[in-house]
């Protein structure tokens, strides 16, 4: 069964691992490596053919930091040798000393946006915050350059992130997976309530991802209720797809499929943000021309 597609795709969220272990050897936040970038790593190369295969016209390259950690050389370097098909999303430690200048080099080497890991993911630090004073500086920092910030936390964590919103309004905050928030409880969702109660703030952007595709379908949700409610209470010009290509398993076509599956039921004008518009918005570089396609 086919299902509407907009008029141009853009993935927000996907990773590459580079073949040559020397040139970028392994170095994960957690010192063990992912097991997805280990057992079906993908080339920028790779990532090429498989975004011709699926008709995806530009992908945003985040850093696989759990294969080599705050080192963003590979997705830097991928960038720079396809900027027409790729954006960069680097990472760093947020509450490093020298947090402010590694967002301006790897700003200056023409990567698009950062990343930080906190609550709820299994390669971060469980006792740091994101509303750690320490960190206040990095937050100044991406504010006054306009960088879009991906953050990874669980529910736990989204105390923090308000606590941010409201201290650097300036940032544009784009939350990885929803947080992944509990679904099988249904519509309306109260199990998300902490979620949804951040809609008042204007500067915070999701990314809907593989995740929350295969989660909406558990329990009493479904694709359809959870999309008309996120969009609903967010609205589809701050969410972004994202396929989180290869760590989810599955071709990058087969995952795109999914998405389409998923938002079905939404307008043809909400599917038109979630798959390319709200990318543009949020990194202009992505609106650039690129192989003749918008």
């Amino acid at each position: 069964m086919s299902f509407p597609k907009p008029t141009s795709i853009i993935d927000l969220h996907t990773h590459v691992i580079a073949a040559d272990r020397s040139a970028y050897p392994l170095a994960p936040l957690s010192g063990k490596q992912s097991e997805w970038s280990r057992e079906r790593p993908v080339t920028y190369e790779g990532m090429l053919a498989a975004m011709d295969v699926a008709g995806i016209a530009k992908v945003a390259l985040v850093q696989a930091s759990t294969c080599y950690g705050h080192d963003n050389r590979y997705v830097a370097d991928a960038v720079a040798a396809r900027p027409d098909r790729f954006i960069g999303v680097y990472s760093i430690a947020l509450t490093a000393g020298d947090a402010v200048e590694r967002i301006s080099h790897w700003h200056s080497v023409g990567l698009h946006g950062m990343r930080v890991f906190i609550a709820g993911h299994t390669a971060a630090d469980r006792e740091a915050r994101l509303d750690d004073p320490r960190g206040y500086p990095a937050w100044e920092r991406a504010q006054e350059l306009d960088i879009p910030v991906c953050v990874q936390l669980r529910a736990d964590g989204l105390p923090q992130l308000e606590n941010i919103l409201r201290r650097f309004p300036g940032v544009r905050v784009l939350l990885d997976h929803f947080a992944r928030p509990t679904l099988d409880d249904g519509p309306p969702y109260a199990a998300a309530a902490s979620l949804f109660a951040l809609a008042s703030y204007p500067n915070l952007f999701f990314k809907l991802t593989t995740h929350n595709v295969r989660e909406a379908k558990q329990g009493a949700a479904t694709q359809a209720s959870f999309l008309r409610c996120v969009v609903d209470v967010f609205g589809a010009s701050r969410i972004a797809w994202g396929s989180n290509f290869p760590a989810s398993a599955g071709s990058l076509a087969s995952l795109l499929g999914e998405a389409l599956e998923a938002t079905a039921t939404l307008s043809a004008d909400e599917r038109e943000w979630i798959f390319h518009r709200t990318a543009k918005a949020l990194y202009p570089a992505l609106n650039a021309t690129a192989g003749g396609r918008a």
